[in-house]
């Protein structure tokens, strides 16, 4: 036989125990995670729902969903097993470090700028500053046609 009609089996073959070997990693990750619940622990199931470990027996978890509130699950039900400080973002709304974040930068700049500093204005220029350097304009023989219309307005037709 040749190599090149072998080819496609060989590159099929490796595929497919790349699949595999992927596959076997994330299912042992999904073990050793599980391995972590202990009971109190916050965890959220593959059903996307939140609750708190009771107790933990060989093939199944028993969680409190609510307060008083009970319910056994299967071990591989369990999507992720979460840091106290997440589970309690989450369920309680209880944030860690709360932070004041102001609504406009102002007063994060508030006290660095010099009092004596002048402000610079960005927007449009008035029609009479526009006036005032035409006329200066027309003073140093730079001066536009006087026919010549000044708000950018060309001969459109």
């Amino acid at each position: 036989m040749n190599i090149v009609t072998l080819l496609p089996f060989i590159v099929l073959i490796g595929a497919m125990f790349l699949m595999t070997r992927s596959a076997k990693n994330k299912q042992r990750q999904a073990a050793q995670m599980r391995d972590q619940m202990q009971p109190g622990t916050g965890v959220r199931t593959i059903g996307g729902m939140y609750a708190t470990v009771k107790e933990i027996s060989e093939d199944s978890v028993l969680l409190e969903v609510a307060p008083g509130v009970h319910a056994i699950y299967a071990k591989n039900s369990i999507g992720a097993v979460l840091e106290d400080e997440e589970y309690n973002r989450i369920v309680h709304g209880i944030e860690p470090d709360e932070t004041e974040v102001p609504d406009d930068a102002s007063s994060l700049t508030e006290g660095d700028a010099p009092a004596d500093e002048k402000k610079i204005d960005l927007g449009k220029e008035a029609p009479e500053a526009a006036a005032d350097k035409a006329d200066k304009a027309a003073e140093s023989g730079d001066a536009p046609a006087k026919d010549a219309k000044r708000d950018g307005d060309a001969d459109a037709k």
